[in-house]
């Protein structure tokens, strides 16, 4: 069983930078599928970014440029570093974790909200 745990969230102001810290407990491998999604008020929750260990990274098209992921897997950490934050970024974020060993699971964090104002 995999626990995910975000932390990092909060309040800034539009302009600003944020890091999302995503840690991950249980048997995670290096070809799991890791990623950040959000869900803004009255939204949809939508993809931010998702990769692999290898560097292989897919990134939203409002996020491009902004936000970059990493994965730290010996300590079973993801990042999200946000930059040039907007008020369209607020959200609830959310860690996910697809894992394919054994058939495909997925998993998801608690969420942490971040509200970027004006």
């Amino acid at each position: 069983q995999v626990q995910l745990v975000e932390s990092g969230g909060g309040l800034v102001q539009a302009g600003g930078s944020l890091t999302l810290s995503c840690v991950a407990s249980g048997n995670i491998y290096s070809f799991d599928l890791m990623g950040w999604y959000r869900q803004g008020p009255g939204l949809q929750r939508e993809l931010v970014a998702s990769g692999d260990s290898g560097g292989v990274r897919n990134y939203a098209d409002s996020v491009k440029g902004r936000f970059t992921m990493s994965r730290d897997n010996a300590k079973k950490t993801l990042y999200l570093q946000m930059s040039s934050l907007k008020p369209d970024d607020t959200a609830v974020y959310y860690c996910n974790l697809v894992s394919f060993l054994g058939g495909r699971k997925e998993y998801w964090g608690q969420g942490t909200q971040v509200t970027v104002s004006s």
